[in-house]
């Protein structure tokens, strides 16, 4: 009996275009048939696109999804014999269901719904749908051939439901969203749960608000060894050819490819984000602040690689405080790259603020308020050339300055995108070594020097914070692993430290929650990871009886 040969489609789809998805789904079917593919799979939700959130909610919303399903079943009807496994949403007797349908000829000759319904992070699945109850199987060329969906294979119980049936073969569709470590875990699940049958794991690939999808699809041999592997972070098309007993057959060479280290993914994972917010929001070009520091840098290379250099604008805005090596340092990053950069000078600007406030401010000593106007005056020049050319402001701020409010409120936080959200001070260090390995385009000193705001005289970030190694860990332990302050000092940080850094997450969290959106690339990131309430009495440092007054500033 002859091989059969599945397709794995690993596509960038756009929530809520459901027409262009469709395309994609018979762009893919095209080259499938040209191939002499059997099976073509698809990613989850690859209609709608994924996750589309309350857009489930509207009844045109899903109306529209179906009308455009049911086209897209009479378009592939025209690939003889080819079924196509299409991630859909499906309304039956008033309920919304995650489904897989299996096309072929125009008929529908499978339908699976998503058993295993994921409810926490960033996954709400339990708000829009309802959980499917039975398994799914069907038949190519004597092979049978299962369907599970994403969280479906992270439990036993739904794999073993379609062994039961008979499946030789596990098809998984996916919108599995990218996090650092997230392949190697996806690969022990899988590997785990689904042992006894071969396994074809298809993710979407592609940037969607704060999630990005990596892609990193890959084959399994029923004893769990990955036989094949797709790129992350870019769109492909490949096949694996199975036996008659459901057995994998000769890896083919273009559909294998070896995954990037942990630096370089979180590099990739940024420009994809950003390139892919841009595009499917309407923009073509961003601006952003380059102070001459290493965050802004590493946004500026980012941005440079996500949509060229023609389409960047760098903006440097001394004060008085700023330090020469500051601007000969930006001008250097910026010509070097290509990109339009002009320098506007706010020192009368923010004097002029001053002088209008002194006033009110009569004998009162200078303190943040004044650093603050700085940056306020900033934010507001890069708002207005976003409003006079049409833009989108690229926020440079890192997940340590967030986590601590070591960050202003309508100044540097402005913009409409965060890169760096989800990207801790010491990680930044690390993406700009490992881009300048390729091609140094920040300057040396950059990277060296020492980290200030330059918001007054002789200013370090670690006049106020820990040093960022001992910061980045202790943030990584209280928000990442949800871990308790005695556990962080058992593990060797100062008492002291960690109250500090525990205190300023939490009197900050007003201010992340009016901050721009960014890429998640950590297990927990500020933002649909992380729900604390702004205002609540809970003092993890405090007696029980006692209580403490929060204490914010901008």
């Amino acid at each position: 009996m002859t091989a059969v040969k599945v397709g794995l489609a690993q596509i960038n789809t756009t929530v809520g275009n459901v027409r262009a998805n469709a395309a994609k789904v018979v762009d893919a079917a095209r080259w499938a048939r040209g191939k002499g593919v059997d099976i073509l799979l698809t990613p989850e939700q690859a209609l709608t696109g994924y996750p589309a959130e309350d857009l489930l909610l509207r009844p045109e919303f899903v109306r529209r999804q179906t009308q455009v399903l049911g086209q897209l079943r009479e378009d592939l009807a025209l690939f003889p014999d080819l079924h196509v496994v299409v991630g859909h949403v499906c309304e039956r007797d008033g309920k919304l269901y995650n489904a897989a349908s299996v096309f072929v000829n125009g008929r529908v000759v499978a339908q699976y719904f998503k058993r295993e319904l994921p409810d926490y992070g960033v996954f709400d699945e339990k708000r829009y749908f309802q959980a499917g109850s039975e398994p799914s199987v069907f038949e190519v060329k004597g092979v049978r051939f299962g369907l599970n969906i994403c969280e479906d294979v992270w439990f036993a119980e739904s794999p073993a439901a379609a062994a039961a049936c008979g499946a030789q073969v596990l098809l998984i569709l996916n919108a599995s969203p990218y996090t650092v470590g997230k392949q190697a875990e996806r690969i022990e699940r899988v590997g785990h749960n689904v042992r006894g049958m071969s396994a074809v794991y298809l993710n979407k690939v592609g940037g969607q608000d704060e999630l990005v999808f990596d892609g990193g699809s890959f084959v399994m041999d029923p004893a769990g060894v990955v036989t094949q592997r797709l790129p992350v972070f870019e769109e492909k098309l490949a096949m694996v050819d199975i036996g008659s007993r459901g057995e994998l057959l000769a890896p083919l060479p273009e559909s294998d490819a070896a995954w990037p280290e942990r630096v370089e993914q979180v590099y990739k994972a940024l420009v994809l984000a950003l390139r892919d917010y841009l595009g499917k929001s309407g923009f073509a070009r961003v601006v952003l602040g380059l102070s001459g520091g290493v965050d802004s840098a590493l946004v500026l290379a980012v941005a440079v690689d996500a949509i060229g250099a023609g389409n960047v604008h760098a903006v440097m805005m001394p004060s008085r405080y700023t330090a020469d090596i500051s601007q000969v340092d930006a001008r250097q990053m910026a010509l070097g790259l290509g990109v339009r950069y002009d320098e506007i000078n706010i020192a009368a600007l923010a004097s002029a603020f001053d002088a209008a406030l002194a006033p009110q401010f009569v004998g009162l000593a200078a303190d943040a308020t004044e650093e603050n106007i700085q940056a306020r005056v900033r934010g507001t020049l890069l708002m207005a050339l976003s409003n006079k050319f049409g833009s989108l402001v690229v926020n440079t701020g890192n997940k340590s300055e967030l986590a601590t409010g070591y960050c202003t409120l309508y100044g540097d936080m402005a913009g409409g995108f965060a890169l760096l959200k989800d990207v801790p001070k010491t990680m930044v260090y690390d993406l700009a070594r490992w881009r300048n390995r390729r091609v140094e385009v920040i300057p040396a000193r950059i990277i060296e020097r020492a980290p200030s705001a330059e918001l007054r005289a002789d200013q370090t970030d670690q006049d106020s914070l820990p040093p960022y190694d001992v910061l980045d860990a202790i943030i990584d332990l209280y928000v990442g692993k949800n871990a308790s302050v005695e556990s962080i000092e058992a593990a060797g940080f100062a008492p002291d430290v960690v109250a500090q850094v525990v205190r300023l997450v939490r009197v900050n969290e007003y201010k992340r929650r009016q901050g721009a959106i960014g890429p998640k690339i950590t297990a927990r990131a500020f933002g649909r990871d992380w729900r604390y309430p702004i205002t609540n009495g809970f003092r993890e440092l405090t007696p029980l009886a006692q209580t403490e007054p929060g204490n914010r500033t901008s």
